[in-house]
C-alpha cells in the first residue's frame, strides 16, 4: 500500500457528476435564452434569469454532496463583484438624514435614494456573480471550454443573421417582427440597436482571437473567418457610432498582443516576431477592408451616414454631454458611497438644469454611472476589476496551448470593445451583455486546467506509464480508476 501513496497524491481531474454537467449546460442556455427574451431588461426576464441563477447553485451543492466537497475557483477578478453586492446592501441602511436629499417625498432613509431599485440590481448583480463564478468552476476541461467557445460563436453567428434579416424586413421599430417600440430603434432581439453592437463586440472576439493567434487549423480558418465577417457585418448594419468605433478598438487590440506570450516571444527570433507582427496587421487590414466592402453590399452607401455625420449638428453628442455634466454634479453630491445603485433616474430630475421633467434612466456612460451610483468606493471597485481582469488574463496567456491563448486573447480583445464602448453607451446595463462579458472575463482569466498544451499533459502521460509498470501487476487497478474518473 505504500507504493501507491504517490500515486493518489498527485493531482487529479474532478470527476464529473450528472449535476455537474446540468450546471455546465445550464451556463450555455443562458447565453443564448438571456439574449433571445430581449436581452433580459423586464422584469418577468430578470426573475427567470435569478431562478435560473439558484437552480445551479442547487446543481452545485449536489454536485458537491455527491462528491463529498463543494469546488470553488478563487480567481480574485469574483471579490470586486463581492464587493459591490456588499455595497448595495450598506446602501440598503437606514442612515441617511431626514431630508433625504430634498425629494418631494421618501418614508425611507435608506443611503439609497431609491431602495426598490437598488434591490433589483443586487439581485441581478448577484446571479451575474452566480453564473461567473459557476463557469470558473465547471469549465474545468479543454473540452468544456471548446464547447462553450463555440457555444457563443455559433450563436453569435446566427444572431448576427437574424438581425441583418430582421433589419431587411422591418422599419427598426419592430422586435420579432410583432412587437412594436416607440421610442427606440430595434436590431435583432434587442430593442435599443446600441445593445444588439455591444452583444457582436463580444461575440465576434472570440473568433477573431482564434485567427489572429493562430490557433485554428488551415482547414477552418475560412469557417472561421466568414462568421466573424458576418457578425461585423451586423455590427456596422446598427449604424452605432460607439459600436464601430469599438470594433476598430478591438481590431487593434488583437494586432497588437495576440500572438505568442511575452515569455514565449521572447524565446522566438526577431524577426520570426516582426513578420507575426506585419502578417496581424495585414489581417487586420483585410478585415476591415472586408467588413466595410460587406456593409455597403448588404446595408447601401449610406450605412456609414451617422458615423460621418451627425443628425444634430449642434450637439454631436446627440444630448449626453448634458447627461455627463448633470451626472458629475450628482457624484459631486454624493461622493462617498453614491446615490444608491439604480437610483440615477430618481435623482437626474432634481440636478437636472433644464426643466426637470424628462426622466433619464442611464447616463450612457459607465464610468460616470457607476461613480453616480457607488461614489469613490464604487469607483475603486470598479478600477480593481478592471486591473484584475487584465493582469490574470495576460497571465493566463503564457501557455504553449495555441487554443488556449486564442481564447484568452479574444475574451480580453471583447472586454476591452465593451469597455470602450461603455464610454458612450450602457450596453452592460442590459443582462444579456454583462453576463457574457462576465463569461468572457472568466474564459480569459480561468486557470491550468483547461489547458492542453504538452508541457501540462505529457510528463503526467510518462509519470503514469512508470507508476503503472512499478505497480504491476499487484495494484494496476487504482491508476485505471484515476483514469476512468477524468475520462
Amino acid at each position: 500500500m505504500q507504493s501507491i501513496k504517490p500515486a493518489i497524491s498527485q493531482p487529479a481531474k474532478r470527476r464529473h457528476t450528472l449535476a455537474g454537467r446540468l450546471a455546465f449546460l445550464a451556463i450555455c442556455v443562458a447565453i443564448v435564452m438571456t439574449t433571445l427574451a430581449y436581452g433580459t431588461v423586464h422584469y418577468w426576464a430578470l426573475a427567470v434569469f435569478a431562478i435560473s441563477a439558484g437552480a445551479v447553485v442547487c446543481l452545485w451543492c449536489v454536485d458537491g454532496l455527491i462528491l463529498r466537497s463543494v469546488q470553488f475557483n478563487l480567481n480574485p477578478v469574483q471579490w470586486p463583484l463581492l464587493g459591490m453586492i456588499v455595497l448595495g446592501l450598506i446602501q440598503l441602511l437606514p442612515l441617511r438624514s431626514a431630508d433625504n436629499a430634498g425629494l418631494p417625498f421618501s418614508p425611507l432613509r435608506t443611503l439609497s435614494l431609491d431602495p426598490y431599485s437598488t434591490r433589483l440590481v443586487l439581485v441581478q448583480v448577484t446571479a451575474l456573480l452566480v453564473y461567473f463564478v459557476a463557469t470558473l468552476t465547471f469549465t474545468d476541461t479543454p473540452r468544456r471550454l471548446r464547447t462553450i467557445v463555440r457555444t457563443i460563436m455559433i450563436f453569435g453567428f446566427l444572431l448576427a443573421m437574424f438581425g441583418l434579416m430582421q433589419s431587411f424586413t422591418s422599419d427598426g421599430t419592430r422586435v420579432y417582427w410583432f412587437r412594436q417600440l416607440t421610442q427606440s430603434t430595434a436590431f435583432g432581439p434587442f430593442i435599443n440597436r446600441h445593445h444588439f453592437a455591444g452583444y457582436m463586440e463580444l461575440a465576434i472576439a472570440l473568433p477573431l482571437g482564434l485567427l489572429f493567434s493562430g490557433a485554428i487549423e488551415s482547414h477552418k480558418r475560412p469557417l472561421y473567418a466568414f462568421a466573424a465577417m458576418m457578425m461585423g457585418v451586423a455590427l456596422i448594419m446598427t449604424n452605432s457610432r460607439g459600436g464601430i468605433i469599438s470594433l476598430a478598438a478591438e481590431i487593434l487590440f488583437l494586432v497588437l498582443l495576440a500572438g505568442s506570450g511575452l515569455r514565449n516571444g521572447e524565446r522566438q527570433p526577431r524577426g520570426q516576431r516582426i513578420r507575426a507582427a506585419l502578417l496581424r496587421a495585414g489581417l487586420a487590414f483585410g478585415l476591415i477592408a472586408v467588413l466595410v466592402g460587406g456593409a455597403i453590399a448588404v446595408g447601401g452607401s449610406d450605412v456609414f451616414t451617422r458615423l460621418l455625420g451627425s443628425p444634430n449638428a449642434e450637439d454631436p453628442t446627440t444630448g449626453r454631454a448634458h447627461f455627463w455634466s448633470v451626472t458629475i454634479d450628482v457624484i459631486k453630491a454624493y461622493p462617498i458611497v453614491g446615490s444608491g445603485l439604480g437610483s440615477f433616474s430618481v435623482i437626474y430630475t432634481r440636478y437636472d438644469s433644464r426643466n426637470g421633467f424628462y426622466r433619464l434612466e442611464q447616463v450612457h456612460n459607465d464610468y460616470l454611472q457607476t461613480l453616480a451610483d457607488g461614489g469613490i468606493v464604487g469607483g475603486i471597485l470598479g478600477l480593481v476589476f478592471l486591473l484584475t481582469l487584465f493582469r490574470e488574463g495576460f497571465a493566463r496567456r503564457e501557455t504553449d496551448d495555441n487554443f488556449r491563448r486564442g481564447v484568452a486573447t479574444g475574451a480580453l480583445a471583447g472586454c476591452f470593445a465593451v469597455l470602450i464602448h461603455s464610454f458612450f453607451d450602457f450596453t452592460l446595463h442590459t443582462t444579456s451583455n454583462a453576463l457574457l462579458f462576465l463569461i468572457l472575463a472568466a474564459l480569459a482569466t480561468q486557470d491550468h486546467r483547461v489547458d492542453q498544451g504538452s508541457r501540462h499533459r505529457g510528463p503526467r502521460r510518462r509519470r503514469s506509464r512508470s507508476r503503472h509498470a512499478e505497480l504491476e501487476p499487484a495494484v494496476a487497478q487504482p491508476p485505471a480508476l484515476e483514469g476512468a474518473e477524468t475520462a
